[in-house]
């Protein structure tokens, strides 16, 4: 099976997870086209119906397979955070059904959405021996998580929402570095080669930049300047200081963090940016609240709140609901990890399988994970008009 083909069957989109180029090729399991051949997976039974709100949920185990791997999920939290547990929770159901049942004992227990709690569990999965765990979602675990520096650390998969990633503990979830160096990525295809990229202070804003910039490399552009603005800046002083520095740059990439990008926008918007010849790129974090009247003709490079390739329709027939991004991340983590223990046996989960440069498809489009910890997507290109995302391309990435 070639990495990128399109694949229609539910079992091989599944396998499709695991790139099968070299990295595989050289392993001595079999032949790669053998150990990702769907029709060797035994189908298994339909999952059972959606789990459901309540006290905390019991130790569940799904799978009978030699791989152990822990999945920590927020069950019982309350409001929307229990309510995304519980979507990852059927997702990681029908990714077992599909792969997983005979290669993987998938155990799951409920973090409660309660950061210390997620803590012992992630650190009592990592040390009894599970080859693989995927979670937590609470942000604070993961970034505890990051800062082991345990050699015989098993990769953690980590679904924390802005999770920049650390070695051996990988952001799944599209972050908002990713987001501005796709869209940057864009501009530069069409033949962008100068620009400013405005990012709040703080920590996060080197990630970003160093991302943004090696988006605009692979064209042959370049960040003219960084200009880091604090959180009570008005955007006059940010955009004040772009104009000492840079005459007419070709795109203005605006990240926004947890903050809102309006005052950035407005000081933009009087000094005519965007306009014929300077672009703005926004990130997904924009998106964390309604679009305002001031995003106008702005460019996003974010994931498809609603895509969810090839698993949509079956997720629905089987939990009578409709999936969302969460769900997708749940499955493709599950059935990753599932399609490495097919492929190259229960042994085998290593940084440099999961390093691999050339990624993985999932039901989010391509993606790969970075040394760092950091992930990298592709994933739609939009412009906002009128007060809508207008998709411009189906397909960008900062790789």
């Amino acid at each position: 099976m070639e990495f990128g083909r399109q694949v229609h069957s539910p079992r091989a989109w599944a396998v499709a997870l695991v790139l099968v180029g070299a990295l595989l090729g050289c392993q001595s399991k079999g032949s790669v086209s053998d150990a990702l051949d769907p029709a060797a997976i035994k189908a298994g039974n339909p999952p059972a119906g959606g789990a459901v709100a309540g006290p905390s949920q019991a130790t569940q185990s799904l799978g009978t397979g030699p791989t152990k791997v822990a999945l920590l999920l927020p069950l019982s939290a309350p409001g929307s955070v229990g309510e995304n547990g519980r979507k990852m929770l059927d997702a990681a159901k029908l990714a077992m059904t599909d792969l997983g049942n005979p290669l993987l004992t998938l155990t799951v227990e409920d973090t409660r959405g309660d950061v210390g709690y997620s803590q012992q569990l992630a650190i009592k999965a990592i040390t009894s021996g599970a080859k693989v765990v995927i979670g937590p979602t609470e942000l604070p675990a993961a970034q505890h998580i990051a800062k082991l520096s345990g050699s015989n650390r098993p990769p953690v998969l980590a679904l924390a929402d802005n999770f920049a990633g650390g070695p051996g503990v990988y952001a799944v979830c599209l972050t908002e570095a990713d987001s501005a160096a796709a869209g940057a990525g864009a501009i530069a295809a069409k033949g962008g080669k100068k620009f400013v990229l405005l990012v709040p202070a703080g920590a996060n804003a080197s990630v970003v930049e160093h991302r943004v910039a090696n988006s605009l490399s692979v064209y042959g552009a370049n960040i003219a300047v960084t200009i880091p603005y604090s959180a009570g800046d008005s955007g006059a002083k940010a955009v004040a200081d772009m104009g000492s520095l840079v005459d007419v740059p070709d795109a203005v990439i605006v990240a926004s963090g947890d903050g809102s990008p309006a005052p950035i926008l407005v000081a933009l918007k009087s000094k005519g940016i965007p306009g014929k010849t300077t672009s703005i790129v926004g990130t997904n974090r924009w998106l964390d609240r309604p679009i305002d009247p001031l995003f106008e003709g702005a460019y996003i490079a974010m994931l498809d709140q609603r895509e969810t390739g090839p698993i949509a329709d079956r997720f629905k027939t089987t939990f009578n609901y409709q999936p969302d991004v969460n769900v997708a991340y749940a499955y493709d983590m599950v059935a990753l990890t599932a399609g490495i223990a097919s492929a190259l046996g229960p042994g085998s989960f290593n940084s440099k399988v999961f390093e691999n440069p050339s990624g993985f498809r999932g039901s989010t489009g391509l993606f790969r994970f970075r040394a760092d910890g950091s992930s990298e997507r592709s994933m739609p290109f939009y412009r906002i008009e009128k007060g809508a995302l207008k998709l411009v391309a189906k397909s960008t990435s900062s790789f």
